[in-house]
């Protein structure tokens, strides 16, 4: 099955003529910085950080650690949600307590545990509720003929798009920004339109959706602080 996948993170490559292999780094955004020897291409050098996927998987997760997506969640942990970073509250209810963050609030059985598990699955079930509805809108809105909407909990990438016409998109999008939001749904519906990330790809994005490098952006500065 064709499958067009938008990658959680930048891939930037350049050419040194004093460079005997490919080498690669992470950058100060999580993206990933590709060195290629001369006479080196892009194709092979793809090839080379698919094959260090794992390496890159582990550094990215350190890094988002060290920046305070930490395993462990508590009182007064800051996470991102809708593009802000709110604090995680407790309070009590009746005895019982509950999570509190932005305009959102949840039970919990103990306050002293950790709270990432009980956020992030409430987080994933407001994404479930909200995101394939917005995707049958937008493509509603941009006569674009879809199978279905999913929502998934991808390791290293944002979204997907298959020849069948099934969009998945990853439940970490609702820690950013509505309008980066709409971005990703409407980058992954433009992939029925090109099966690729070609020139005619970028066209028809920038056609409905014309700020799309500020959401790329945004999306390569937070990646790290987003769990990837």
């Amino acid at each position: 099955m064709n499958k067009s996948v938008h990658s959680a993170f930048r891939i930037h490559f350049r050419n040194h003529p004093r460079a005997r292999r490919y080498t690669l780094r992470l950058g100060r955004g999580g993206e990933v910085l590709v060195t290629m020897p001369r006479g080196g291409c892009q194709r092979e050098a793809i090839h080379f950080v698919n094959r260090h996927h794992g390496w890159i998987s582990e550094q990215r997760a350190m890094r988002a650690e060290a920046a305070g997506h930490a395993l462990e969640w508590k009182v007064g942990t800051s996470i991102y949600f809708r593009g802000n970073v709110v604090q995680l509250c407790v309070e009590h209810e009746h005895g019982r307590p509950l999570v509190v963050f932005a305009d959102q609030r949840l039970f919990i059985a103990d306050a002293g545990m950790n709270l990432r598990r009980p956020v992030e699955a409430h987080l994933v079930s407001l994404v479930r509720a909200e995101l394939p509805e917005r995707t049958r809108e937008l493509a509603m809105k941009f006569n674009i003929r879809i199978s279905r909407a999913t929502v998934r909990n991808q390791s290293s990438r944002w979204g997907s798009c298959s020849s069948a016409g099934e969009i998945s998109l990853n439940w970490r999008v609702v820690q950013a920004p509505v309008s980066v939001r709409d971005y990703l749904i409407i980058h992954e519906l433009m992939h029925r339109r090109e099966m690729n990330h070609s020139i005619r790809f970028w066209r028809h994005v920038a056609a409905v959706c014309p700020d799309w490098h500020h959401s790329e952006q945004w999306l390569t500065d937070h990646a790290v602080n987003l769990g990837f």
